[in-house]
């Protein structure tokens, strides 16, 4: 088994997915963690790949986006951001 830091990408690992969603390049997007107000681009923020895809703030570990993709649908939820 692998340690679990092995397992944590970038941001930049979800530029992909993202791409399916949004026009643009969203990992160089600045946004504010709801729970510690940190302000940073979402290449910065910590994810963590499973079942689906989880972005963590850098600085407080808070969860700010959920992605999950299905073959025909895509889920998204960016409830830990307030911009």
């Amino acid at each position: 088994m692998r340690p679990a830091e092995e397992l944590v990408l970038d941001g930049n690992a979800l530029a992909g997915a993202l791409s399916q969603v949004f026009v643009s390049d969203v990992t160089t997007a600045r946004v504010t963690c709801a729970a510690c107000a940190r302000v940073g681009s979402l290449a910065t923020a910590r994810l963590y790949r499973a079942a689906g895809d989880v972005l963590r703030c850098s600085e407080c570990d808070a969860v700010l986006l959920r992605l999950v993709t299905a073959p025909d649908r895509i889920y998204l939820e960016l409830c830990g951001m307030r911009c």
